[in-house]
């Protein structure tokens, strides 16, 4: 790995961890804006390395949050890298409308579907509104700055 793709993963992670500390309260739980970092890492890392900044970047809001789910915010950072890694594949292909919705459904929804098996039917619902709220956020925002990365990228390389 060259040293400037290990500094942009690490900084990265960094804006991830500080969009952790960005808390959303929303029902039973507070939801970060951990994952929109990730999102726009996408436009410079492949999508292992997305993924892993997704993954990284919940481990620490979890952990700044006290872990309230526990040994469970290991699954979720596994559906996050799973989420990021799907997203930027898609931005890679250039399928780039479909990226966000895929995004917003994925992470709003699917992820949390073995949470209604593992924890209660009542913590599904209760925490999908919340999901999908902090997922389009995320999305958003990253919509908003992606345009002006494009730039960035383009006068650093």
């Amino acid at each position: 790995m060259k040293t400037k793709t290990l500094a942009l993963t690490a900084l990265f992670i960094s804006l991830a961890a500080i969009g952790g500390l960005l808390k959303i309260p929303v029902g039973i739980a507070s939801i970060a804006l951990d994952s929109m970092p990730a999102l726009i890492a996408a436009l410079f890392l492949s999508a292992p390395l997305a993924g892993t900044v997704a993954a990284a970047g919940h481990l620490l809001s979890a952990m700044l949050g006290g872990f309230p789910l526990g040994p469970f915010h290991f699954l979720i950072a596994f559906e996050m890298f799973a989420v990021v890694w799907l997203f930027a594949k898609m931005s890679e292909h250039g399928w780039n409308k479909l990226r966000w919705p895929s995004f917003v459904i994925g992470n709003g929804i699917i992820a949390a579907i073995p949470f209604y098996f593992l924890l209660s039917p009542a913590f599904f619902y209760a925490s999908v509104p919340g999901l999908l709220l902090a997922a389009a956020i995320n999305a958003g925002v990253a919509a908003v700055v992606m345009p002006f990365m494009f730039r960035v990228g383009e006068k650093v390389s």
